[in-house]
């Protein structure tokens, strides 16, 4: 097997199958292209090879698990970004599998390593006083003070990603009647999401400040008249949100980003009695299992749902007998049976 093969399959992996074929975001080919670094350069110094020598061979089952350990025990790396790097060589293995035949077997291997069981992440999201309070503090004058909020209301009423919301344009907004917005998620996938009436106001009345006519024109803008970026949404939501993120109902600090928004957009849905398939198609998740997670979150569900099961008020109390006892038509049936 020649280097040059090696070179052409690594090379297409990442030129057309990775945002050609799986419709991967920019960022998430950075992120495979951070694991092949780090993979080849493992696999240079293990083999004494230059990366540009290195050979299928040496690429073999036995190196990946070397790899993996040098994550955890060399890097210290968390299991999830042991994780992380695993699922990026799956993806490289199986396209390594399609197209050369002579790996087949190493690359069923590789897909045979498991992901490691770790604890999920604590899903952090922001109580409805909070986000009054958060409403409430916003400024109502000065140069980004229109821009700031319509970002906020859209973070809240969509629940959108950070990626989604830097990459808005205004083609995709729709102001007038029935007020939507259509986003451009992971893989390439479009969905619609309705607006309330107050975030479309307020966008309307920003983007006619700006004047803005060009419909590719980005929605969100920095000072500099550039779309403002994942970072700078960022850091205004950290700006605004500083106020609130230590609370005497939440003692410890939290760090307010974008994506709490997104939770928070969830579970306030999920807590208004959306149907989950509805949260999961407003944002945008690939499975339902990511949904339901918010539905072992949200305290206030949890405190509605054991009301309905108290015990009775005092111990001399009668429990009342079932409704369907007091249900004669019923009785009859279950007797005649």
């Amino acid at each position: 097997m020649t280097t040059s093969t090696f070179g052409s399959i690594v090379y297409s992996f990442f030129l057309d199958y990775l945002p050609q074929q799986k419709g991967l975001r920019p960022s998430s080919i950075r992120s495979y292209r951070d694991t092949m670094r780090l993979f080849l350069a493992f696999a240079s110094e293990q083999s004494k090879r230059g990366v540009s020598q290195l050979r299928f061979e040496d690429l073999d089952f036995e190196r990946v698990l070397a790899f993996l350990r040098e994550l955890e025990q060399g890097r210290r790396n968390s299991i999830s970004t042991r994780n992380q790097r695993l699922a990026a060589l799956h993806s490289f293995y199986e396209y390594v599998g399609r197209r050369v035949p002579e790996m087949l077997h190493v690359c069923g291997q590789v897909a045979a390593i498991p992901m490691k069981r770790t604890a999920l992440p604590e899903t952090r999201f922001m109580g409805r006083e909070e986000v009054q309070a958060l409403f409430d503090q916003l400024p109502d004058c000065g140069r980004l003070a229109l821009r700031d909020r319509a970002l906020m209301l859209f973070l809240y009423n969509t629940g959108a990603r950070v990626t989604e919301v830097a990459n808005l344009r205004v083609e995709q907004l729709v102001l007038t009647t029935q007020p939507q917005v259509r986003l451009l998620g992971k893989g390439g996938k479009w969905r619609t999401c309705p607006l309330w009436e107050q975030t479309a106001r307020t966008l309307r009345q920003f983007l006619a400040e700006r004047g803005v006519s060009d419909p590719q024109t980005a929605v969100f803008v920095a000072a500099t008249g550039e779309p403002l970026t994942r970072f700078g949404i960022y850091k205004r939501v950290r700006r605004h949100a500083a106020g609130i993120e230590k609370t005497p109902s939440v003692p410890q600090p939290r760090r307010i980003t974008p994506h709490v928004f997104r939770h928070t957009t969830a579970v306030h849905l999920l807590e208004a009695g959306v149907e989950v398939n509805v949260i999961r198609g407003w944002l945008g998740h690939v499975s339902l299992d990511t949904t339901n997670r918010y539905a072992e979150i949200t305290l206030r569900m949890k405190e509605e749902a054991l009301k309905l099961c108290e015990p009775p008020t005092s111990a001399g109390s009668r429990s009342r007998k079932p409704t369907w006892h007091d249900d004669t038509a019923l009785m009859n049936w279950l007797a005649s049976l």
